[in-house]
């Protein structure tokens, strides 16, 4: 195991009518800014409970951020908060709604030249507001981590950053609200945890770190054992307490830390949503496959416990181990309602050649070895066709 140096400070707040617990964790005279996405916590009772949590505070609000958060948008939100003289953000929805507030709270304290340098160029985040999330979609793990991703519309880029002055200062998670999701929702939420956990776990790692390999397998084996419960029976309470508490351990940082990670999955699917707009989790599942065959090799060890850990697979001969369990992999994906292939979304060989361009400008080198090349990706997506 390699040495590390780790916190992570945010406070959870879990369970059934937790939300009006918000009123304790923001000080009583500060401004608070309100920011969610399309108006579907208007609908499910959410935006309700969190006013009536809120009443005797100066509250304004924000409706509009997209899945795949812009850049733009937040930056309207940044003269918001400038003209309004806000102290507090909560953030109210999903990862996308989470991801947009960690960049708004650091930009709005920017005075180092452009936002976008946060992103394109690394600059330095100094300051940052303060801000709490109610998590009305568990997928991402945003509520818990200090990581967030941002799409600029006009230059088709999704680029992430990370500070540790963004982790929220509290996160409240109520299964209830995520009853009324769509099926669409419900499955990308999956399998987006799913590939954030083997991000980190699928690696050529062959050190002793077996009590975090012990603890990812045993986030998989929730998530393919829960996820198909959660299409079936939405309203069914233990179900998506644990899809929502499993999202949130699959990327809090508390699982990944002492071996390395991979992540090229989550590089090369940001370009197909950049470019083309799809989910983030579509793309998930169109790439991970195609990793996992190409680079099999050096993943075979985790490969193998993966199917035999995770979806019981027992094979003698490697070809075999590996071809089932990608096949297992696909079919988890698609049992959550996830296609898994390019055509799938009508995308082929020019789409190929748009990623594998840019990833040439950008000389980048993905996985934990720093091997996957814009040659290799251009085999992982061919095979994803």
């Amino acid at each position: 195991m390699e040495n590390f140096s780790f916190v992570n400070p945010v406070k959870i707040i879990f369970g059934k009518g937790t939300i009006q617990q918000i009123k304790d964790e923001i000080p009583s005279d500060n401004k608070v800014l309100i920011i969610y996405g399309g108006g579907s916590i208007r609908k499910n009772g959410v935006y309700d409970q969190v006013m009536n949590a809120l009443s005797g505070y100066e509250v304004h609000e924000f409706s509009g951020i997209e899945p795949n958060p812009h850049y733009e948008t937040c930056m309207k939100v940044v003269d918001v908060i400038k003209e309004k003289g806000v102290d507090y953000l909560l953030a109210v929805g999903g990862g996308s709604v989470i991801d947009a507030t960690k960049f708004i709270v650091a930009a709005a304290y920017f005075e180092s030249g452009d936002p976008w340098d946060i992103l394109s160029k690394g600059a330095e985040i100094k300051k940052a507001l303060p801000f709490g999330t109610v998590l009305t979609l568990p997928a991402t793990g945003s509520e818990m981590n200090d990581g967030s991703v941002i799409s600029r519309i006009g230059i088709q880029e999704k680029l992430s950053f990370g500070s540790p002055l963004v982790y929220p200062k509290f996160s409240v998670l109520d299964p209830t609200t995520t009853y009324t999701l769509p099926p669409r929702q419900v499955g990308n939420g999956v399998v987006d945890t799913f590939v954030h956990i083997t991000e980190q776990y699928l690696t050529h790692y062959d050190g002793d770190s077996m009590l975090q390999d012990k603890m990812f397998e045993g986030l998989l084996r929730t998530i393919v054992e829960e996820g198909p419960k959660a299409l079936k029976t939405p309203t069914d309470y233990d179900v998506r307490a644990n899809l929502m508490w499993a999202s949130s351990w699959a990327l809090n940082g508390w699982f990944g830390e002492g071996a390395p990670q991979d992540w090229a999955t989550h590089m090369i699917g940001h370009e197909l949503t950049a470019f083309y707009g799809l989910d983030h989790a579509q793309t998930l599942a169109i790439i991970l496959p195609g990793v996992m065959r190409v680079m099999w090799r050096s993943k075979f060890k985790k490969i193998r416990s993966l199917g035999y850990e995770v979806f019981g697979i027992y094979k003698v001969d490697q070809a075999s181990t590996v071809d089932e369990t990608i096949k297992a992999v696909e079919e988890f994906f698609e049992s959550m309602g996830v296609k898994t292939h390019l055509s799938d979304y009508g995308l082929g060989d020019e789409a190929i050649d748009k990623v594998c361009k840019r990833m040439e400008e950008r000389q980048w080198k993905l996985g934990e070895s720093g091997d996957i090349t814009p040659d290799v990706i251009r085999e992982i997506l061919t095979l994803r066709k």
